[in-house]
């Protein structure tokens, strides 16, 4: 349990669900995914399927969101995404809408896959094609407003984390990141997340970038954050010029990659995935501010 509002799920829940709305499933293999995601739990569903159901009421919102807009976005993009195949509503005790789609095969990256110019590469091309999507209709991303937002919310993670993080360098590269010139051009479609837990990786190549739940139109200053959640000081300026992050974008950039200070303490006794995150964000936004 991560959250103190958290719904409890498991398989008999799941199974539960699927016998009562989806019959035709209910007899195929089910595994937990273990810490499949910090607002939804997954089970994997036969061979080809994956149950995807909110932990807290917050993420409810994901489940009609990637229903209707992941097969619009598919098309244009270079790698695979979840595909949607059912929606399930409440029921046997358990109060929220929740999805079965698409399995997608592969691996999260390793920790050194940072290492590699093609994952950066594809990383990139990713999020430049995802940049030229269509935004008519598309509601505003989680992370696609102003940085200056997250303001208050740093500098209490920073506070929290202090004993495993140099919280005075953590603010004053913040500040560095509030002070660039906010996005003037038109909202753009955004991932919003590009943590290892999002990216699906065959050998050195990217596969698939998955769980769209903070996906949305606004500034693309918040999809930089994989330069400094996923790869390494050799191979950023390969994500970055095949992204086609300008000098403020980027910088700013740096501050949302700083955001995930955030994560260190309010995770530190239940998710070690997230702590480790936080703290690798932060040492290599400072290390590189440092030079």
């Amino acid at each position: 349990m991560m959250h103190e509002n958290e719904v409890r799920t498991d398989a008999a829940v799941v199974r539960r669900l699927l016998a009562a709305q989806f019959p035709r499933w209910a007899h195929l293999p089910l595994e937990e995914v273990p810490q499949a995601g910090t607002e939804n739990a997954i089970h994997r569903l036969g061979g080809d399927m994956a149950v995807r159901l909110p932990r807290v009421e917050g993420a409810v919102g994901q489940v009609g969101f990637e229903h209707e807009w992941l097969p619009r976005l598919a098309p244009f993009l270079p790698v695979a995404v979840p595909e949607p195949i059912a929606l399930g509503r409440p029921g046997e005790g358990y109060p929220f809408p929740w999805a079965v789609c698409r399995w997608i095969d592969g691996a999260h990256p390793p920790t050194d896959a940072g290492d590699g110019h093609r994952f950066a590469a594809d990383l990139g091309a990713f999020v430049a094609a995802l940049r030229r999507v269509d935004t008519a209709g598309a509601p505003p991303g989680h992370r696609g407003g102003p940085l200056r937002t997250r303001d208050a919310f740093v500098r209490e993670a920073a506070a929290g984390a202090a004993d495993v993080v140099d919280a005075p360098a953590v603010l004053a590269a913040w500040e560095r990141a509030l002070e660039q010139p906010r996005w003037d051009g038109p909202p753009v479609w955004t991932h919003g997340d590009l943590i290892r837990g999002n990216v699906l990786v065959d050998g050195g190549t990217l596969r698939a970038v998955i769980d769209f739940g903070t996906a949305g139109v606004g500034d693309p200053a918040c999809d930089a954050i994989a330069a400094w959640t996923l790869l390494t000081a050799e191979t950023r300026p390969t994500f970055r010029e095949a992204a086609g992050f300008d000098d403020a974008t980027w910088a700013r950039g740096r501050g949302w990659a700083l955001a995930f200070v955030g994560g260190i303490d309010y995770y530190r006794h239940t998710n070690p995935a997230m702590v480790e995150l936080g703290r690798r964000a932060v040492a290599e936004v400072l290390a590189e501010t440092a030079r």
